[in-house]
């Protein structure tokens, strides 16, 4: 199961500014175990989605290229406060995760 992800939304005049912290090992297939000598399995997101009240603001396609842990940030023009933000990812293993938050 996928751990939490934790996320920040503000308002900035009419500007909402959405922060996500994702908790995901990001593992790009390509490195070795330094014990065993063999592959990490590939283990990515490749997908991200972002709603604010059910109204689709975000669609990404993400990569083994993005760090643990990724970080993301962007801001949605025409948000207010009290609106319901919702963010979803899914990985190149079928797993996925959604975090909701309120815009503050």
């Amino acid at each position: 199961m996928a751990q939490p992800m934790r996320i920040r939304a503000t308002m900035a005049g009419d500007v909402a500014d959405i922060k996500v912290l994702m908790n995901h090992p990001m593992e790009t297939g390509t490195r070795k175990d330094a014990k065993t000598g063999q592959l990490v399995p590939a283990h990515f997101i490749t997908e991200v989605t972002s709603t604010i009240n059910g109204k689709d603001v975000l669609n990404a396609e993400m990569g083994g290229a993005v760090s643990k842990n990724p970080f993301l940030g962007f801001k949605v023009k025409g948000a207010k406060a009290g609106d319901k933000v919702v963010v979803n990812w899914v990985d190149n293993t079928g797993d996925k995760n959604t975090a909701e938050a309120t815009i503050g």
